[in-house]
């Protein structure tokens, strides 16, 4: 946030964040969807609008920065824990995250004559992937396509096109541009576009491919909590949510099949999408990945990685007045950033996990949401 990189102590970033907190907190809800324009950009046949609980957990202290952050959801007890792994996190210094993009794809699919021909037109993308860079620019200037990939099966070819779309989620920018490589690929390669998107993407899906290679952007976080945080503040001890850790993430998901190997990213990055304007169906994505821990000493050693972070902080539903009040819990009055969103996003499934893990650990999950999502009434 730029007012806080202007302000040198820690009690003094907590409360030019705890000011810009409240200005934010006071503008939620003051706002209506205006029909006429979402009608024409965001829902046909729109006929009103659904309302989620918001809630605000925090502050997340990542590097030496704060943010606060807007969950949207109907499950009691999930902001109170992505709450706590926040303390935690903060009374041990903060987390770290890294980030890498990776960018934006859309995958068509093409019909050859032959396995000869399907070789010539893959060969073909790559040694002209310039002149589709041009096609893509002219579509927009706020698009660069960086690479494409191609498989070949039979008389099939899939491309995999990338495309850094900035501060954008960028898939209709994808999508646009791709269309525009259409007609010249079919001229030069005598093949025809079966579809624009041969869920070779992957979009809106859980797939390997995207878990190994990436998409949109991979981030990490990580953190180590001391002994003294975790009896204080977790209520448990490093070698009790290893064990759960090891059994639950690891063991669990190998014997289900499962491609993540987590907690439960999906809890966290479905509130943070519903409160910041982000596509949904991103949110299956956004569940893959992986959490670790290791024991250091009495401490725990803890990270998650999240390879496939479909965001953005422009277009699509970050323009609805709710959501852009939504993304100024987080950015206070500076401008968000989509790599910025998507550092405090791991950062606040990094304490959800560690919080939910350590829940498991101590024997308190049950009771917790039979308090926070019951009212301490049985069903």
């Amino acid at each position: 946030m730029s007012d806080l990189r202007k302000v040198k102590t820690v009690e003094e970033r907590r409360e030019t964040l705890e000011k810009e907190l409240k200005i934010s907190l006071k503008n939620i809800g003051c706002y209506s969807l205006d029909d006429k324009l979402i009608s024409t950009r965001n829902c046909e046949q729109m006929i009103g609008v659904i309302q989620l609980p918001l809630g605000v957990a925090g502050p997340l202290k990542i590097g030496k920065d704060y943010y606060y952050l807007p969950l949207a959801t109907t499950e009691g007890a999930l902001v109170a824990s992505v709450n706590r792994g926040c303390k935690a996190i903060g009374l041990v210094g903060g987390a770290n995250v890294f980030l890498e993009k990776i960018g934006t794809t859309r995958g068509p699919v093409f019909k050859t004559d032959s396995l000869a021909f399907s070789f010539k037109l893959a060969n073909w993308l790559t040694e002209n992937l310039d002149k589709l860079k041009t096609l893509a620019q002219k579509t927009s200037n706020h698009l660069d396509l960086t690479k494409v990939e191609t498989q070949v099966v039979g008389k099939n070819v899939f491309a995999r096109f990338y495309f850094n779309t900035e501060e954008a989620m960028g898939m209709n920018m994808a999508t646009i541009a791709t269309q525009a490589f259409i007609p010249l690929i079919e001229a030069k390669t005598q093949s025809r576009c079966l579809s624009l998107s041969g869920n070779f993407c992957v979009d809106k899906k859980q797939a390997w491919r995207n878990f190994l290679f990436g998409r949109g952007r991979k981030v990490w976080a990580e953190v180590q909590i001391t002994e003294k945080v975790l009896k204080e503040v977790l209520k448990t001890k490093a070698q009790k949510i290893f064990e759960v850790w090891l059994n639950k993430c690891l063991i669990g998901s190998a014997l289900s099949g499962s491609m993540a190997f987590n907690a439960h990213f999906a809890n966290i990055i479905a509130a943070v999408f519903a409160a910041t304007g982000q596509d949904l169906a991103h949110i299956t994505e956004g569940s893959l990945g992986l959490t670790t821990a290791e024991i250091v000493d009495q401490d725990l050693y803890f990270s998650v990685y999240l390879p496939d972070l479909m965001i953005g902080t422009v277009g699509g539903g970050t323009n609805l007045a709710t959501q852009k009040e939504g993304l100024g819990i987080i950015f206070g009055q500076e401008k968000p950033k989509t790599d910025i969103l998507a550092k405090v996003m791991a950062g606040a499934v990094l304490a959800g996990e560690l919080s939910l893990l350590a829940s498991l650990a101590e024997g308190s999950l049950a009771g917790a949401h039979l308090k926070l999502a019951r009212g301490g009434h049985s069903a």
